[in-house]
């Protein structure tokens, strides 16, 4: 029996000691990206093939003949950039401004500038249209002020598209510009301009080069959301973008042309990707120094102080208009505003049916229920990829990174055209069950798009954890799951909890992903918020986005709390 119990500890030894006992242990993260990442996209590009002539769709897609989609595609990516280059303009400039320069104003305007991020996209557009849409309260209000027989201007079309995406997407930039501008050594500017160099080229050879990084990630963000905008295109009458076409194949049933739409829009969206690494990559950005101080020139000039105040004050109203006019939209009687400047009537009746009426409370109860699901299978397997990207050493890491990252390179749409082509049958992956219609189906889709967030804040904090604690613990005879408990999980918390907060938050207001795959039983709150908005119902509409905007901001102040003002590092 001894002898039994023996052989069996050294052959378990044996295996825990052998070179290929790792693969073993990471088997299962590339077993889950194979099945819910890469499986869904190879069907996708299997499905784009159907028919008896494999390459009708591609023929298709780029006929003259029938140039919708040529004209989708080239609308799609020339928002897009623009949108990048508006966002680049408007988050690095305030990010230089508030970080390098005191001004009378800077403090309050440092709070505000992330109040964007509380707004969801769709509840955005919304904002936007009821503030200069056709109808909206600042055309009406100055036509009606200056006895105009129609309504001086209104935000439409392309450029209407372009403007909210800038007012939404420009933090993105912000945030991480700003946290590279904290890490910039300002003894490199004093040193280049001494040499003589003037401003302009101190900001395009010193300054800019250094923020390199922090630009790549958020135009890279906002490239793939931009791609992915629905709802901007769709209220601003831009009827040719690419999700649109993919969401109206869908429709008309047409899922090998949905199948080709995506396709193409994944070529693009993962082009860009290359290209923008491949930029990132061409030379070393670290910056050497330490100790790195704060510095802020204080604008002294009587002039230039005044110009501040306004600039300030113009700033603040900006950027607090869009949510002031939802919260008090959102307490009209729905269907009482119609050519009004304001609405005239207004009731608490939409606030007290969130939570009393059970048609109106079940689009939240299905957003927690399914954003809490795909949160805690993020947690499970962003914390288990990040602990073996960071402390494994294996072949392949590369791989993993990329099959982890790729779902954030992609847009919602594509992401949801991939499940519907993976899932709308029976396979191993899906346990042998159609998921499609079910109500795991969202929970998934959002597992796959907010898997980054939870990956990348948790490899942050584990790369800043000393490896030598761990094995202290391990050396006085710890085991590796008690280490990890007692060690690796307490002195990591705050990176967990600010990746989980934001993909709990992202699933919440998910709704280009959603939009494709909801049932009536599954509904989630983004689409309510469409539903309602397409029903006139602006009151509940409204209430349901300042429910949204309230949780948004709760997280953010828990996250801005845990990361110490570096939040733009998570991205």
């Amino acid at each position: 029996m001894k002898r039994e119990i023996s052989s069996n500890e050294s052959g378990w030894s044996r295996l825990t000691q052998s070179p290929y006992f790792i693969y073993l242990l990471i088997s299962p993260l590339f077993l889950i990206l194979f099945a819910y990442v890469v499986y869904p996209f190879y069907q996708t590009f299997l499905q784009s093939f159907n028919g008896e002539n494999t390459l009708l769709n591609y023929q298709k897609f780029f006929s003259l003949a029938s140039p919708a989609n040529l004209e989708a595609l080239w609308t799609s990516v020339y928002i897009s950039v623009i949108s990048v280059f508006t966002c680049a303009l408007v988050g690095v400039t305030m990010a230089f401004l508030l970080e390098r320069y005191e001004f009378p104003g800077r403090r309050l305007l440092s709070v505000l500038v992330l109040v964007p991020m509380a707004l969801p996209p769709l509840v955005g557009v919304l904002s936007f249209t009821f503030l200069y849409g056709d109808s909206g309260i600042i055309p009406r209000g100055i036509q009606h002020l200056l006895s105009l027989e129609q309504t001086p201007f209104a935000l439409k079309g392309i450029w209407g598209v372009i403007v909210v995406h800038t007012f939404t997407m420009y933090t993105y930039f912000y945030l991480t510009a700003s946290s590279a501008i904290k890490g910039l050594d300002p003894s490199l500017e004093e040193a280049a301009t001494s040499l003589g160099a003037s401003r302009i080229r101190v900001w395009s050879k010193v300054i800019l080069p250094m923020l390199t990084p922090s630009i790549v990630a958020a135009s890279l963000l906002v490239f793939m959301v931009s791609m992915a905008s629905y709802t901007a295109p769709l209220m601003f009458g831009v009827e040719r973008t690419m999700t649109m076409q993919i969401y109206l194949s869908r429709t008309n049933g047409n899922l090998e042309m949905a199948a080709t739409q995506s396709t193409i829009l994944s070529i693009v969206s993962v082009t860009f990707l290359i290209i923008m690494r491949w930029y990132q990559n061409r030379r070393n950005y670290q910056n050497l120094s330490k100790g790195i101080s704060v510095h802020r020139s204080e604008v002294s000039s009587k002039p230039l102080k005044i110009i501040a105040v306004i600039g300030s004050f113009i700033g603040t109203l900006i950027l607090i208009l869009p949510i002031l006019v939802l919260v008090l939209i959102s307490f009209s009687v729905d269907g009482s505003w119609t050519i009004q400047v304001l609405p005239p009537e207004y009731t608490f009746d939409h606030y007290i049916a969130l939570f009393t009426d059970e048609k109106t409370w079940r689009p939240i109860w299905n957003s927690l229920q399914m954003g809490f699901v795909a949160t805690i299978g993020n947690i499970l397997f962003g914390v288990a990829a990040a602990y073996a990207m960071v402390r494994l050493n294996f072949k392949g890491k590369t791989l993993l990174d990329i099959l982890i990252m790729v779902p954030w390179a992609l847009p919602g749409t594509v992401v949801a055209v991939n499940i519907i082509a993976a899932f709308s049958t029976e396979n191993i992956f899906a346990f042998n069950q159609v998921l499609i219609g079910t109500f795991w189906i969202l929970p998934l889709a959002y597992f796959i798009r907010h898997l980054p967030l939870v990956f990348r804040s948790t490899s942050a904090s584990l790369m800043q954890l000393d490896q030598s604690i761990e094995e202290a613990a391990r050396s006085l005879g710890a085991s590796w799951w008690y280490s990890f408990r007692k060690i690796v999980l307490p002195l990591t918390f705050t990176g967990v909890l600010a990746g989980t907060l934001l993909a709990f938050v992202q699933s919440i207001g998910e709704f280009v992903a959603s939009i494709l795959i909801y049932n009536t039983s599954t509904m989630p709150l983004s689409v309510a918020i469409f539903q309602k908005l397409y029903a006139f119902d602006f009151g509940t509409a409204c209430a349901y986005g300042v429910l949204q905007i309230l949780l948004i901001l709760i997280v953010l102040v828990i996250s801005e709390k845990l990361l110490k003002g570096s939040a733009g590092s998570a991205l």
